[in-house]
């Protein structure tokens, strides 16, 4: 676990997504969770040494499997956009480890079982302000990466946890993007507001404002690439052939490539759907 501003904490020692810990005196605010039964109690445990507060409350920043398979492990309540909470409820109840590849960190393991998932108890719309003793955190809705994406901004340390919004290493998860929603987001996330600010995304831990011009340049030459199969009246199955340009953009082991092979090949095809085929085939979230 490591200090990144006072009594706030990431860990990135379990597969999936960044974790956080905002410690506060009268409890602790955690953002997302590991996905794997044993990482969530010993993540839990090491939650017991930061002392605080018995209070806890766990924040989404959207639904994507890897921050959320996990959640009803954490015991605690839950809160997440009112777009994530849609998601659960075309969900079914349990979660089944059957499905197609989409890349995830979680489709690397086995072993998952059956796991009941925790929707949000609480949820909101545009913003949730949160007050602790001497500082507030503030739930931001920024459309574009994921239904529902949310950052957690601590304005009192200039900080922001992000999401998905900028990753590096290795290609976003597209599969349920809005790009123009998208595009937009990174430009305020690289406007003179964010200039000073410590960001956390949600895979990689800190990131920089160059990773955010990067995400834009891959997201700008995404978007046009999947217009000019628009206009040529291309199929969604015909976007797999973007897939080795679009990989160039990151850097990363070979092992891995399978993985983001896979996780690009299917999220371009969802993407081109939702994005420039809205009354086609359907859309898996």
């Amino acid at each position: 676990m490591q200090e990144i501003s006072e009594h706030v904490f990431i860990e990135r020692s379990y597969p999936g997504v960044t974790l956080g810990a905002i410690n506060w005196p009268h409890g602790l605010i955690l953002i997302d969770a590991p996905f794997r039964a044993e990482d969530c109690r010993a993540w839990r445990s090491s939650l017991l040494n930061l002392g605080g507060g018995v209070d806890r409350l766990l924040v989404n920043l959207d639904a994507h499997v890897d921050r959320t398979l996990g959640v009803r492990a954490m015991e605690c309540m839950v809160a997440g956009h009112e777009r994530m909470a849609e998601v659960f409820r075309t969900r079914p109840v349990t979660f089944k480890t059957q499905g197609p590849e989409t890349g995830a960190e979680w489709e690397m393991y086995n072993g998952l079982g059956s796991i009941r998932w925790a929707p949000p108890e609480i949820t909101f719309n545009t913003t949730l302000q949160i007050h602790g003793t001497d500082s507030s955190l503030v739930l931001e809705y920024h459309p574009g990466p994921a239904s529902g994406a949310t950052w957690a901004v601590l304005p009192g340390h200039n900080l922001a946890f992000v999401g998905d919004a900028v990753v590096f290493s290795q290609p976003p998860f597209l599969a349920g993007a809005d790009l123009p929603a998208w595009l937009t987001t990174l430009e305020l996330l690289g406007s003179p507001t964010y200039q000073n600010y410590l960001l956390v995304n949600g895979r990689n831990g800190l990131v920089t404002q160059k990773h955010v011009h990067q995400m834009r340049d891959f997201l700008k030459e995404t978007q046009a690439m999947l217009k000019e199969l628009s206009d040529s009246r291309a199929t969604a199955a015909d976007t797999a052939a973007l897939v080795p340009v679009l990989l160039k953009f990151f850097e990363f082991t070979a092992d891995h490539t399978e993985q983001y092979t896979c996780r690009l090949k299917w999220g371009l095809a969802q993407c081109f759907t939702r994005n420039f085929r809205p009354s086609g085939e359907q859309i898996e979230e």
